[in-house]
């Protein structure tokens, strides 16, 4: 049976492919199962992760033929929450570069992403309830994070799709760029986090997950983890004489 996520490692990042194409890469159990092991290959060597779908589709849903033999076992036992969870809690950066359709469990995985790009033909939502469940992979509580909160709830209760021109509007997506282009861009956008600190960059997404009420004690923490290193005084020394050359 052929991967469902096919993966292309480099030294600065990991681009992971939904790979389904007969179903429009439905996420099924061997979906969730690849997931978390490529989750714990980027726990234990932190890189960037971009996440994108074959054939012009990211993700067109959970699989309906296996969610429909769930029982109340299951929906407790979180198979896709988990997962995505972990997703999201990656050490470095998620970047979800998203063409044509992103919806229920496959808009919940590009909710877990830090940073969503797409196509003119992005299709992305939750018409969960349409089908007698909920969304409950993420996006309760992810996309009022993203879109806020009234706009999450008119998502969420009425199933609504949202094109590109919305997701840009609502800042669901930062940037739509043609197909041909997408991969690109995402990796644009990689090459520019490579460019800056690793561990600066894994600490401002420590600070950017963590919960309010641990503000403002986690950034000067990290901060002062940072204020340490090595690798901040050869970044500001050099800085500094590069302006001098000026």
């Amino acid at each position: 049976m052929a991967d469902p996520l096919r993966i292309d490692r480099y030294d600065d990042r990991v681009v992971a492919t939904l790979d389904r194409p007969a179903v429009r890469n439905a996420i099924d159990q061997a979906t969730i199962d690849a997931l978390h092991a490529l989750c714990a290959e980027l726990e234990e060597t932190p890189r960037t992760l971009i996440l994108t779908g074959a054939g012009g589709v990211f993700a067109s849903g959970a699989d309906i033929a296996q969610l429909r033999e769930r029982r109340a076992a299951d929906a407790r036992a979180g198979i896709n929450t988990h997962a995505f969870r972990r997703v999201r809690e990656l050490p470095m950066p998620v970047i979800a570069a998203i063409d044509g359709y992103a919806l229920g469990g496959g808009a919940e995985l590009a909710y877990a992403a830090d940073i969503r790009i797409a196509t003119s033909s992005i299709q992305i939502g939750n018409p969960e309830t349409g089908l007698g469940i909920l969304a409950a992979a993420g996006a309760t509580w992810r996309l009022p994070q993203i879109v806020g909160e009234a706009r999450a709830a008119e998502l969420l209760l009425t199933g609504r799709i949202l094109g590109a021109e919305e997701a840009l509007e609502w800042g669901l997506v930062s940037a739509v760029h043609p197909a041909d282009e997408l991969l690109a861009a995402a990796g644009a956008i990689a090459d520019r986090i490579a460019a800056n600190d690793p561990l600066a960059t894994r600490s401002t997404k420590r600070a950017l997950l963590a919960p309010p009420d641990a503000h403002p004690r986690i950034e000067l923490e990290l901060q002062a983890e940072l204020f340490e290193s090595p690798e901040k005084v050869r970044r500001m020394t050099a800085f500094l004489e590069r302006r001098k050359k000026k």
